[in-house]
């Protein structure tokens, strides 16, 4: 039951691994997924490849490493998405804890050992997860930002509601291992979100009392790009019903003095809607541009009066065409900067 101590756990005692890879249009990086898959100093148990209906020929690299390493399972499925993908993943496997990694990122060798030791020197409360920092690479490759999660504003390991609700996770999902018991306990993924998706299945395991650990190093290597996921118009949706589903599961608390919508939720998703019209800016995006000001402006009820009041100003210039002209065409990296600080200082953060 989750919240009991866990009885000490020999370290010789083994500990199951699924590796779970959701393909989709992945040609350009799958074979580098798979390799550093096969070439793990602790190998997985399983591994499983679900193709979600990619119209590439990813789909036939893997089958040419299944014919030579028949520990690949490949499932197809129709494309529903990487939350529906992982979950169907998870229903077909049977170890103990899951090891997510995506399409175009890559473990270091040691990643699945290291966060085996990690799980087996844990004593307390049962782990839900563990986690490692990891480093940034580009699309080509190439490395941008070693140990990332160092250089964010978060704690670690995940200890206290309030801080998650206002900073969010940052944990890269190919940084993890995963109960799976603690994954059938909260129900899974929800299969509406393709982004935000891990933020959410960590929250509701934290919720649920498990325990969490962290190890500092890096373990492995995420790659952001323009054509991830990051980018994508489903991306915009997850955060509209993953900013929506946290507003309505945490309401001000007067009681104990905790203001989660007006202090935590709306500012945090206010402060990541301006981040999007920013790089919307620099690509000229004018339709974003006006989309994500009026994402960020349907929030603004949520907040106390003083910033509400000092928001809506600043939102209301940002909708304006001379506006959006001038911004688009100034190339100015510093004022864009500014943007991001003043919206926190109009929030009081």
């Amino acid at each position: 039951m989750a919240g009991e101590p866990d009885p000490a756990r020999p370290s010789a005692v083994k500990v199951t691994v699924a590796a779970i890879l959701p393909l989709y249009n992945g040609r350009p990086w799958i074979e580098q997924s798979i390799r550093s898959i096969l070439e793990q100093t602790v190998p997985p148990d399983e591994l499983i490849v679900i193709d979600d209906g990619s119209t590439d020929d990813g789909v036939g690299i893997v089958q040419e490493f299944a014919s030579e390493h028949p520990q690949i399972r490949l499932v197809h499925q129709p494309n529903a998405g990487q939350s529906a993908a992982r979950n169907h993943a998870i229903s077909l496997c049977t170890s103990e804890w899951i090891a997510l990694i995506d399409q175009d990122d890559i473990w270091y060798p040691n990643h699945i050992e290291d966060l085996i030791n990690l799980i087996q020197g844990h004593r307390g409360l049962r782990l839900g997860w563990v986690y490692s920092d990891f480093d940034d690479i580009d699309l080509e490759g190439r490395m941008v930002a070693r140990n990332f999660i160092e250089h964010m504003d978060v704690d670690n390991p995940k200890r206290d509601l309030q801080r998650v609700l206002r900073q969010g996770f940052i944990i890269q999902p190919s940084a993890t291992l995963i109960s799976r018991a603690a994954i059938l306990d909260v129900g899974g993924f929800d299969e509406r979100l393709s982004g935000y998706e891990d933020d959410d299945l960590f929250l509701r395991i934290f919720l649920a009392n498990y325990d969490n650990a962290f190890l500092e190093r890096p373990t492995s290597q995420w790659r952001i790009h323009s054509t991830s996921s990051g980018g994508s118009d489903r991306m915009e949706e997850s955060l509209r019903i993953y900013s929506r589903k946290l507003i309505e599961a945490f309401p001000n608390d007067k009681w104990r003095g905790v203001f989660y919508r007006s202090d935590l939720i709306a500012p945090r998703f206010i402060r990541t809607w301006l981040q999007m019209y920013v790089r919307a800016g620099r690509y000229k995006n004018r339709a974003k541009m006006r989309l994500y000001v009026r994402e960020a402006r349907s929030l603004l009820r949520y907040l106390r009066p003083r910033p509400r009041i000092m928001l809506s100003i600043g939102l209301f210039l940002l909708r304006q065409p001379l506006f959006i002209q001038f911004w688009v065409g100034s190339g100015d990296t510093a004022r864009h900067t500014k943007l991001g600080t003043l919206g926190r200082r109009a929030m009081g953060l």
